[in-house]
């Protein structure tokens, strides 16, 4: 059976404009076109663009995904081996996480008392700790004392701040994304205008001066994370972000 984008974005929940770009960068490309100038796509495909969603799920670049699927001992089933082993151990992350917020739930109702340490089982410490030694590695010491500086502003954060620094940081990120469907220039003054925001939450970290803030959008591009969780907003973000920090830099710090 043949599906029109359409319908592979209703059953993929891939949107079509994400398919469209899949085709422009020859990462997905239909099995052919109608007649009717429709693009048309075979269970080939399908299974395709499913090894696409697994790969960007496990932080991938899409230019990474493409030169995989493009190896000619490229082997579908190892694929979906190496896929079901790093799921599960995510899984079994996440579930280490849950038990964590259930054993916090029942210490905060003084149900169950609860060690200091278990309030952060779960969480991924190697992780943490690799982010801190990239930034060391780039940066330098200037690293060090920035990352020492946020420790001491966050230590005493409740889940009240940390919530309400994750709900603007969310609403700014939503609003470049719309900026970007509009066509609007990352120089506008509508976009500076979220950038001002975008600054005024980065500076509850630390300080953040111009060569600081620069700093902060190179290392959105540059490192595999933070692009996977910018382009869960929009594909483009990564760039137009950038470009927008640099304006708002070079105009105002």
């Amino acid at each position: 059976m043949a599906y029109t984008v359409q319908q592979l974005a209703e059953i993929s929940g891939v949107s079509v404009r994400t398919l469209h770009w899949y085709d422009e960068k020859k990462l997905l490309k239909p099995a052919y076109h109608g007649s009717n100038g429709y693009r048309y796509y075979e269970e080939q495909h399908l299974l395709i663009l499913q090894q696409i969603l697994f790969f960007r799920e496990l932080g991938f670049k899409l230019n990474d995904i493409q030169k995989l699927l493009l190896q000619d001992d490229f082997d579908k089933l190892k694929a979906l081996q190496s896929h079901k082993k790093a799921l599960i151990q995510e899984c079994n992350r996440k579930s280490k996480l849950i038990t964590t917020i259930n054993k916090t739930i029942s210490h905060l109702r003084g149900k169950k008392i609860m060690q200091d340490s278990e309030l952060y089982y779960g969480f991924d410490q190697a992780r943490q700790k690799e982010y801190e030694q990239y930034l060391v590695k780039e940066y330098g010491t200037k690293a060090e004392e920035r990352l020492k500086q946020s420790r001491q502003r966050t230590v005493k954060w409740d889940k009240d701040e940390w919530d309400d620094v994750k709900n603007i940081g969310d609403k700014i990120y939503k609003e470049l994304s719309s900026a970007i469907n509009s066509k609007l220039e990352p120089e506008s003054n509508v976009v500076q205008d979220i950038i001002c925001r975008h600054y005024n939450l980065q500076n509850r970290f630390f300080d953040l001066t111009k060569e600081v803030y620069i700093e902060l959008a190179n290392l959105y591009g540059q490192h595999p994370d933070f692009k996977k969780f910018f382009e869960a907003y929009h594909l483009n973000m990564i760039e137009y972000i950038g470009k927008a920090i640099r304006c708002y830099a070079d105009k105002n710090l």
